[in-house]
Parts: C-alpha cells; sequence; structure tokens
C-alpha cells in the first residue's frame, strides 16, 4: 500500500470513520425531512427511508470489502467520498424536482399504492448511490488501518467505536440544531461540505487528485447557490411564511379573504383564519356542535391539537364567556398562531403531546377536540381505546368529545370503521357529520343522551345567524354510530397502513380524473387544468 504523511498516526482514519457515521445518519434525517411535505412523515415513509438506506449501506459494505482486497490504496475510497459529498450537496438542487418528477411519471402508471411507491422511486433515485459510496467506508478503513492480525479486532473495535458515536451526533445534531435553525437545504450543505473537507484533506497531502478536487469545489460552491433555499413550494411566488420546525414543515399562505396553514407542500389545510371573521366552510364551522350539544352557557374547551387556534378562535367568538385552552406540540405553530393568525390572548397553550397532557393534569372539560390527525399521520396513541378512555375520564358530567376525521375512508377495515368502533367501546353515545366539499368527517360522542337530540335541543336556543344555520347542517347530516368489534388498542393500532389505505383511495379517484383529462386535451389540457 502507498504511504500518505497524513495516515501514519491513523488519527485521520478514525476521524474519516467518525464523519462518515455522522453524514450517513443526518441525511437519513435530511431525507425524511425532504420527502415528508410531499409524502408525510408516517411510520411507512421512515421505513422506505431506513429500508433503502439499509439497503444501500449494504451493498456499499460488500463492494467496500472487495474493493480494499483488490486494491488497498485509500485513494479510490477518498475519492468516492468526494463522489458522495457532492451527491449530496446536489440534493436541495436538485431533490424536489425529482420528487415531482416521479410523481408526475407515476400518475399514468400506477393505480394503486400511489405514495408508497412513489417515495420507494424516489428515495432511491435520490439516496442510494451516495450511501452505497459511503458504505464502501468502513471495509476499505479497517484494511488500511490494520497492519497486522495481532491488532485486527482492536483496530475494527476503534473504527466501530468511531462510526458509532459519529452516528449518535449525526442523529441529535440535524433534528434539534441545523434542522430547526437553517432548514433541510442547509443542512444537506453543511454535511456533505463535512465530508468534501475529509476529501480535500487527503487529497492536498497526498498532492494528487487536485483537478479533481478542484471540480468538486466549484460543484460544491454551485450546488450551495443554487440549493440554499428552504423552499418545497418552489413554484409559490408569495408566501407569507415557509419554514421548518422540529416537527413540520410549515407554510403560510395568504389573500384578501384568509390566512391559512399547511404542512404539506401539495395538498391539505391545518388551520384558517376568516380575516373578516365569520364561518370558514370547513370542518371547525361543523366541530361547533359540541359546544352546543354539552349545554353548557360557558363551556370550558380543551383542544387536542389548537394548530394556530382556528378553533379556539370561533369559540370565543360564538360562545361568549367559553374559557379555552389548546395543546399543541410544535412550538413554531404556536408562534405563528401569534404572529400570523392573530390569535386572542385568552387562549391559554400549552406546548405538549396531547396525550402526554392528559395524563399530567386532573382539569375536566365541557368540550375536548380532538384534532390531532394529519392526513396519513395518525400518531398511534391518540386512536386507542387507552386515549379515549382518558378523555372520557377529562370530560365534564354531560361533556361532549369532538373527532376531527381527516380521511373521507369507509367499509370494513377502513381507518374511519377502527376509530369508530374504537370510540363507541368507550362513549355509548356517537355520531358522525360528514363535511361536505372536503374530505374531512366530524365525530360527536358523549357518554349520556343522544347526539342528535341534544344538537336540535342547544340548536333551539341559538339566536338566528349563521352559527344556527350551520347547526341545522349538522344535524341534517348525523349519522348514528353503532360500532363493532375492530378497536385499537395500545398494543395494537396499524393506523400508518389503515391510513395509506384511505388516501391511496382518494389519490386513485383523483388520478383517474386526470387521465381521463390526459386522454382527451393531451398534456396541455393537464396543464391547464391546474392554471
Amino acid at each position: 500500500m502507498k504511504e500518505y504523511p497524513i495516515l501514519k498516526s491513523k488519527l485521520f482514519l478514525y476521524l474519516t470513520e467518525f464523519f462518515a457515521g455522522v453524514s450517513v445518519m443526518a441525511v437519513e434525517l435530511g431525507a425524511s425531512r425532504l420527502l415528508a411535505p410531499y409524502f408525510s412523515s408516517s411510520q411507512i415513509v421512515w421505513t422506505i427511508i431506513i429500508g433503502t438506506i439499509m439497503i444501500a449501506m449494504a451493498l456499499g459494505n460488500l463492494y467496500g470489502g472487495r474493493a480494499a482486497d483488490k486494491n488497498p490504496d485509500p485513494a479510490p475510497l477518498y475519492r468516492r467520498i468526494l463522489i458522495a459529498a457532492i451527491w449530496i450537496a446536489a440534493i436541495p438542487v436538485l431533490g424536489k424536482y425529482v420528487i415531482l418528477g416521479v410523481s408526475g411519471l407515476l400518475i399514468f402508471t400506477v393505480s394503486t399504492n400511489f405514495l408508497v411507491i412513489a417515495a420507494f422511486v424516489s428515495c432511491m433515485l435520490l439516496f442510494v448511490f451516495p450511501l452505497f459510496l459511503l458504505g464502501t467506508v468502513t471495509p476499505c478503513l479497517v484494511k488500511a488501518a490494520t497492519e497486522s492480525l495481532d491488532e485486527g479486532g482492536r483496530t475494527v473495535g476503534r473504527l466501530g467505536a468511531c462510526n458509532t458515536v459519529g452516528s449518535i451526533l449525526g442523529t441529535f445534531l440535524p433534528t434539534f440544531v441545523t434542522i430547526p435553525s437553517v432548514g433541510t437545504s442547509v443542512t444537506f450543505l453543511i454535511f456533505s461540505g463535512i465530508l468534501l473537507a475529509i476529501a480535500l484533506a487527503f487529497f492536498l497531502s497526498a498532492k494528487k487528485g487536485l483537478r479533481a478536487a478542484v471540480i468538486a469545489v466549484v460543484l460544491y460552491v454551485l450546488c450551495a447557490i443554487f440549493g440554499r433555499s428552504d423552499s418545497f413550494a418552489f413554484w409559490e411566488k408569495d408566501l407569507r411564511y415557509e419554514g421548518e420546525s422540529v416537527y413540520n414543515y410549515l407554510q403560510v399562505k395568504e389573500d384578501e379573504r384568509r390566512v391559512v396553514l399547511s404542512t404539506n407542500v401539495l395538498f391539505g389545510v391545518q388551520s384558517v383564519m376568516m380575516k373578516e371573521g365569520g364561518l370558514t366552510g370547513m370542518y371547525y364551522d361543523y366541530a361547533l356542535a359540541a359546544p352546543v350539544i354539552c349545554g353548557a352557557e360557558s363551556p370550558r374547551v380543551l383542544v387536542l391539537g389548537n394548530g394556530t387556534g382556528t378553533y379556539a378562535g370561533q369559540c370565543l367568538r360564538y360562545f361568549p364567556g367559553a374559557a379555552v385552552e389548546g395543546v399543541e406540540i410544535d412550538g413554531r405553530i404556536t408562534e405563528l398562531a401569534r404572529r400570523c393568525f392573530a390569535l386572542p390572548d385568552e387562549v391559554k397553550f400549552t406546548e405538549y403531546d396531547g396525550r402526554a397532557f392528559l395524563q399530567a393534569v386532573d382539569e375536566r372539560y365541557d368540550v375536548i377536540l380532538v384534532d390531532a390527525y394529519q392526513d396519513i399521520t395518525i400518531p398511534f396513541q391518540m386512536s386507542s381505546v387507552e386515549f379515549f378512555t382518558m378523555v372520557r375520564e377529562h370530560l365534564n358530567p354531560g361533556g361532549v368529545m369532538a373527532v376531527n376525521m381527516n380521511m373521507h375512508s369507509d367499509g370494513a377495515g377502513s381507518i374511519n370503521e377502527a376509530l369508530c368502533d374504537t370510540i363507541a367501546a368507550v362513549f355509548p353515545c356517537a355520531a358522525t357529520a360528514d363535511v361536505p366539499g372536503t374530505t374531512n368527517r366530524e365525530l360527536f360522542a358523549c357518554v349520556d343522551g343522544e347526539i342528535a337530540a341534544r344538537l336540535e335541543t342547544g340548536a333551539e336556543k341559538l339566536e338566528q345567524g349563521e352559527l344556527k344555520t350551520m347547526m341545522r347542517s349538522v344535524l341534517n347530516r348525523l349519522e348514528p354510530v353503532e360500532g363493532g368489534e375492530n378497536i385499537l388498542s395500545d398494543d395494537r393500532a396499524p393506523v400508518e397502513l389503515l391510513g395509506m389505505r384511505a388516501i391511496d383511495a382518494l389519490i386513485a379517484d383523483e388520478l383517474e380524473w386526470l387521465r381521463d383529462v390526459y386522454e382527451r386535451e393531451g398534456l396541455r389540457g393537464l396543464i391547464d387544468s391546474y392554471l
């Protein structure tokens, strides 16, 4: 093996292993944030990411071991690290276009499991190659660092420890430091820059491969210039806010009528503020039936999944004297509630997980709204019979629970059937109402009294106006929940698979419409339908 001055003490080899471990984990976490605004951050998407990366690393280990046996010279390894660094730096530039391109192509070829396939193909195209290259690091460094069989075990142990410690650092830094503070794009650039620095240090010391090093630096600078953007919705020009938190991608749009928060780049509204007040035309209006059903003169309301406080603000507007408290796990959303959505100071915010909050307090409420289900990302701990039992225990006598189920899914084995069966096992009285023009379904549950009868009685006490008109609409759409055997528990709640099945059906309907437009009017018609 050729002698390189920088490798004499072996320290540089251990540093290479350490920073390779850092970068692998940083890329994995960056991958989850890159894919989440398009495909959600469900367990299924995480499974795709982890599985894809493990495949890449395993293949890299195999190739790296064979390459090291054939040629123990470490120079080819550092060339691979150089290539991996530039590929990772290019992800912020090209990644969003690859994801949308893959999704666009699959529209015409895939009828089922669209999100799973699109996420898998996108992950394969973007992340397999650079992580395959980084997978070659450990076997090549073992070969380079081992001088005799007597110290082989010690050398492998040290390299493994360096890789593991680096992986730990690469897990915490992106999640708690770089992604919340500078965003996903810059996070990729930071950790690709570290790999680039490692490779450059080797080639500068060896005084070889300098032309490739210069080209790599130029490419990295170009990627830093064109990829230094935290915009996932790059086609949007007038967003009031776009950023990231520890938990979410966040996008705030504003027009002359309303301000909207979305945590998905392509679809979905998580919060809305109507500038002139009044009803929103969304599921929040239907959820206002819960205070009417409970019949309390000045209801005490708890919102689990408060968002920017759409429902909280409406309760204050339509039920004078109401005391409203919101629980929201994402502190950045709470900041936006005050900054962009004019949430009244009377609403008390707690930054916490909804279920953990219920475990920590002994308070009771007249209304508890569970609004923590986001597209297919349904927290299993807030969908189980144990959770709904906890909600029941925190309701005053006559209190009402409302649950926003945000995907129309019916039939045996659907997510909504499972939620209804689970809730019916805890609450003797429950009913649902579909929200027209949306995929939302609002569920109301209480311990005693029929939901429809209580709503009708409460609505009669309201003064004439938009709220009373809305209550009549809710009343006309109420369907009683019978209950069944498909009960979710803390031990078994496959909400990710059930949610994926539901959204897959919704996407299949939309794709069928797009295919029809394409067949009738061609690509131009498809583009015009979205303009």
